[in-house]
């Protein structure tokens, strides 16, 4: 059985409580990868500037859902120039 449930663009194991985190020398730092252009990515590191792991969990938790929410918008058209008749 699967478990890596995916998210827009967001691959997470459910297995594992702690994906996307990792410690440096003690501080939780949230880790992942993303794609600018087909031939290309990038790996993001960013704190989270806690020590502890259950404020880590729940800082990724809400960097994840905002991710999703920015994801799940229409994408924005471009103002329309006004013409005089």
């Amino acid at each position: 059985m699967n478990t890596v449930t995916s998210l827009p663009g967001i691959r997470v194991d459910a297995e594992n409580e702690n994906h996307h985190l990792w410690n440096n020398h003690g501080t939780w730092f949230l880790h992942y990868t993303v794609h600018p252009t087909p031939f290309t990515k990038e790996r993001i590191r960013r704190s989270l500037g806690t020590k502890d792991l259950t404020v880590a969990r729940a800082r990724r938790d809400a960097f994840f859902a905002h991710l999703a929410t920015e994801a799940a918008k229409p994408a924005a058209t471009p103002p329309r120039k006004a013409f005089a008749a």
